[in-house]
């Protein structure tokens, strides 16, 4: 039997093969998460449920959603999230933004963003550390308390995901060799490496 990361390949029941086919539908391809998640399909959905509401309750936009996970993966070295949001992200701004939040360099983000993308790494880094004043940082950058406890909720269940996905060994795929812009791929120079 193939292998999924560390995990022998799951043979998928009826809400994994949708998964893949919505995979299948988007990117043409299985990715190597949705394989691992095989095990547990109804749990990814309902994560992914989660991280729905907490982002659309605050109407956080996908720009703003970008931000906080590039921020998040690249701070926790998930090499495979940092990629596919890192890539998504530059579609919809550019790469040179997408790649200088994954570097950890915040100069072409607006000053809300570049309050919001130093708490997603606080919020990774050392939880127990951050304090009144970095929560009084993002309202100074005009955030309300239930936008910021979306915005750590949310932070806090995309850690969730990759922990699973870099714990069990999930490579990035392969397609990103392709579809990720060069200065994405540069500045991901940590985690696991991209699929053969």
């Amino acid at each position: 039997m193939s292998a999924v990361g560390f995990l022998a390949a799951q043979a998928p029941d009826a809400e994994a093969r949708r998964i893949f086919d919505d995979d299948v539908a988007e990117l043409g391809y299985v990715m190597n998460v949705s394989k691992l998640w095989a095990y547990q399909p109804a749990t990814l959905n309902h994560l992914f449920t989660l991280m729905g509401e907490t982002y659309a309750t605050e109407d956080l936009t996908f720009r703003q959603r970008g931000i906080l996970v590039t921020a998040c993966a690249s701070t926790v070295g998930d090499a495979y999230c940092s990629l596919a949001w890192g890539t998504k992200l530059a579609s919809k701004s550019d790469a040179e933004t997408a790649a200088g939040i994954l570097r950890g360099v915040d100069d072409r983000l607006t000053l809300a963003e570049q309050a919001m993308a130093r708490w997603a790494r606080k919020v990774v880094r050392d939880p127990n550390h951050t304090s009144a004043a970095d929560v009084q940082e993002l309202r100074d950058a005009g955030f309300g308390d239930a936008q910021i406890f979306a915005m750590t909720a949310y932070v806090a269940l995309r850690l969730a995901f990759s922990t699973i996905n870099d714990a069990l060994g999930a490579r990035p795929d392969s397609a990103f060799r392709s579809s990720a812009p060069e200065a994405v791929l540069d500045a991901v120079d940590y985690g696991r490496p991209i699929d053969e």
